[in-house]
This record gives C-alpha cells, sequence and structure tokens, in this order.
C-alpha cells in the first residue's frame, strides 16, 4: 500500500516513519523545501529518541521518500494523511487554513479513489469542511464521479516516547463514513495490532472530538492537582502524600497527578483553548475547561513568586534556570513554563543562566541573547542566587550538593517539578522550596 503523509513535523514525520517500519511505501511531503533536503540526508529536523535511526533505515530500504510535490505524491497513494499544524488563532480557535489547503490540494490531485484521513488535531465539524473543499476542486476538474472518503485517525503520541505509542498503541481511534474506507484502515493499522486490534471505529465527528476530550481530561487532572497543591502549601500539608492517598483509589488512579510549574507543549494549551472555543460557538461555556486554563496560567508564575517571597526585588540576582523545554526527552519549548518564568525574571532585572540537555538551540532562537547559555546544570548554577529546576529532566533529580553548594553563590532552590529529595537538600544547607509541600 502507498500512503502519503503531508506535513514533516513532529506528527507527521513519526507517524511516516513507524508505517515505513512496518512494509509500507511512504511519502512525507512539505512546503518546507529546507527541510525535505535536510530529511533526504537524514538530518532529523526535530529531537526524539530514537527517531533518526528509524528515518536513516527506512530511507535506506526505500521505504520512506521526501518530497515537496505534495500534490503528485497524493496523486500515487491510496491513502493520505494530512498532519499539517492547527495553531491557536487570538481568540483560541484552531486555524484550519494549512488543513484545508492540503484538502484542495488532494481534490486537484487525485486520480482514483483515496481516503483523506486527518491526523491534524482539528475541531468537531472540521470533516464537513474538509469534504465539501475536496468536492468543490473535483467539480472544477469535471471530476464529480470520481470517490473519495474522509476519515479522522487523532494522534495520542507523547514527545519522548512516540515511536513507542505508534508502534505500540493502547488503542487508534477512526472515523469513518463507509465501510470502504473503515476496511482500508483496518487494514493499515493491523501489523500494529496483529496480538490485540485495538482500533476503535466510530462516527467522524466522535473522533474529533476524542482528542480534545483526552487532552482536556489530562489537563485537567494536571490543573486540579496544581490547585490543590497551592492550597496545601497554605495549610501546611504535603501535596506528595495526598497525591499518594487519592491516587491509591483504583476510581482515579495515579496518572497526571503530579503537581508543578503547569503543562506546556504542542497540545494540552492548545486544545483545551479549541475546545472552549467550540463550546462557545455551540453557545455553551465549558466551566471547568476554561477554568482549566486559568489555573494553568496562573501556575506557570509559581516559581517566580517563590523566588521573589524569598529573595525579595530580584533586581541584581542571578537565577539558574535547570529546563528549558516543557518536558524531558524533546526539545520542544512551546508554552513551556520556562519561557513564562524566564521572561518575568529578565523583565525584573535578574540575570539568567539557563541549562536544558537538548533544548538549548530551540532556546537561543527563541530567547536570542538575553540569557547567558550555560555548559551544564552547574555551569548554570555558577555565582547564583537560586536554581528553579522547572523540567524534570533525570539528570536533575541527583545533583552533588556539595558541588553545587559550592558554587552557588546563594541557597535557595526552587523545585518546579518535586523531583529533589527535600532532606537531603536541606542537610546540604540549602533552602528548599517545593510545589505544595
Amino acid at each position: 500500500m502507498k500512503i502519503a503523509v503531508i506535513g514533516t513535523g513532529y506528527v507527521g514525520l513519526v507517524s511516516g516513519a513507524c508505517f515505513a517500519e512496518m512494509g509500507l511505501d511512504v511519502t512525507c511531503a512539505d512546503t518546507d523545501t529546507h527541510k525535505i533536503g535536510r530529511l533526504r540526508q537524514s538530518d532529523i529536523p526535530i529531537y526524539e529518541p530514537g527517531l533518526d535511526e528509524l528515518v536513516r533505515r527506512n530511507v535506506s530500504a526505500g521505504r520512506l521518500h521526501f518530497t515537496s510535490d505534495s500534490a503528485q505524491c497524493m496523486a500515487e497513494s491510496e491513502v493520505v494523511f494530512c498532519a499539517v499544524g492547527t495553531p491557536p488563532d487570538e481568540d483560541g480557535s484552531a486555524d484550519l487554513s494549512h488543513v484545508l489547503e492540503v484538502a484542495r490540494t488532494f481534490g486537484r490531485s487525485i486520480r482514483h479513489y483515496a481516503v483523506f484521513v486527518t491526523k491534524s488535531t482539528v475541531p468537531v465539524g472540521t470533516a464537513r469542511k474538509i469534504e465539501a473543499a475536496i468536492r468543490h476542486e473535483l467539480a472544477l476538474r469535471g471530476e464529480t464521479q470520481l470517490e473519495f472518503d474522509v476519515a479522522s485517525n487523532p494522534e495520542f503520541l507523547k514527545e519522548g516516547a512516540a515511536i513507542k505509542d505508534f508502534m505500540s498503541p493502547d488503542r487508534v481511534v477512526v472515523g469513518v463514513s463507509s465501510e470502504r474506507a473503515r476496511q482500508i484502515m483496518a487494514r493499515l493499522y493491523r501489523p500494529f495490532l496483529i496480538n490485540n486490534f485495538r482500533v476503535l471505529f466510530m462516527d467522524i465527528p466522535s473522533a474529533e472530538m476524542t482528542k480534545y476530550a483526552a487532552n482536556a481530561m489530562l489537563a485537567t487532572r494536571i490543573s486540579f492537582m496544581n490547585d490543590i497543591a497551592n492550597l496545601c502549601d497554605r495549610v501546611g500539608a504535603d501535596v506528595e502524600m495526598v497525591r499518594k492517598g487519592i491516587g491509591a483509589d483504583v476510581r482515579i488512579g495515579t496518572k497526571f497527578l503530579y503537581p508543578g510549574c503547569g503543562y506546556g507543549g504542542s497540545c494540552f494549551p492548545k486544545d483545551v483553548k479549541a475546545l472552549a472555543r467550540t463550546a462557545r460557538e455551540q453557545g455553551y461555556t465549558m466551566e471547568v475547561i476554561e477554568a482549566v486554563e486559568r489555573v494553568n496560567e496562573r501556575q506557570k508564575e509559581i516559581v517566580y513568586e517563590k523566588l521573589q517571597r524569598i529573595l525579595g526585588p530580584l533586581g541584581g540576582r542571578t537565577i539558574a534556570v535547570w529546563g528549558l523545554a516543557f518536558k524531558p526527552e524533546t526539545d520542544d519549548m512551546r508554552e513551556s513554563p520556562a519561557l513564562k518564568i524566564i521572561e518575568r525574571l529578565l523583565a525584573a532585572g535578574a540575570t539568567v543562566r539557563a541549562y536544558d540537555p537538548v533544548a538549548m538551540d530551540e532556546a537561543r532562537r527563541r530567547l536570542g541573547d538575553r540569557i547567558t547559555y550555560a555548559q551544564d546544570m552547574y555551569d548554570a548554577a555558577q555565582g547564583a542566587d537560586a536554581v528553579a529546576l522547572v523540567t524534570e529532566w533525570k539528570q536533575f533529580r541527583m545533583p552533588a550538593w556539595q558541588r553545587l553548594h559550592d558554587t552557588m553563590s546563594g541557597n535557595l532552590i526552587v523545585d518546579g517539578r518535586n523531583i529533589l529529595d527535600k532532606e537531603e537538600a536541606l542537610a546540604a544547607g540549602f533552602r528548599y522550596l517545593g510545589i505544595g509541600k
């Protein structure tokens, strides 16, 4: 089976490489000719563990191809995945311009039956717009009898574990409106799920809603625990004990109940906004979802507030920031709490020395020369009044406390992810502040 993947961002590149690994003939297309040139040389523009080797192996085997001619690869494919971005507009709604342009190109290009599969995260009702755009282009060509189907196949990949998630998914959600499309999508995913076929077929609007509902639920758990943590700080409770207590309830479980300094990334922030926007367009206010977003934006201030509460005015102070990516095992800084914390520190007149194991180049692109980029976590702490731990990279979990103490000017640790051992920090002469502790 020949398939096309339009868009070589995070979702498109991982999806294309994984489909190729299962023996499919995959062509990934993108309008960015520079990126396509890099990919043809197996130069991967994003950081994802194992992706570079996966791409290299399948390019060498002749199963994975890259092109800037999306029309040509669509014309030759039985299934076309749309994996282009849907960035949020100023009002929080998803920008569908790239998705609809791919749909129009599909309508101008196909020569035989094909399935247009939306992998981009899109609001409920987008499939109808896609179908209308395709039919309009076919009508302009005089090809009103040419058959096609539209399907929805939202992605549920975790950055840092995307290949494992794709190759061994806990479920695959597919929205279809015809038996023909259902059979093609079942055939496409069968190699990934031979032992336990976990494709959940449903109508297209339900599939579109499932993606937003899943991310909104996870974001809700995070914001809920952050709210609980902030109250724990005020009443003298330990949120770690509270988390264990409620997580032991099988109805609740432990996942996504870790408090911190807010969530970021390419999915949760924009999907929560888009879901709330969709509801408002339907004359309904999702009170819980809108509160989730407000709590998260407030939580991104918590590290700065703790620094200021202990150190007073931060002008002239030096703050070490450990972690810049929105989560470990990625260089993605979209909506990262670190960005907001750094901007607040700079506005207050502080000097920022930052380190992240993989996101330094992305940080330079976003922040320029306004901060100092350190060689490692201890270099970042050189002469610092405080360390702010923002991303829970494993290498930050067990610092050499004496070395850190000798390196810093001050002794304040603000642990924005609750990964450090408080008793060890205190014993080493540090003042330690966590979240909800």
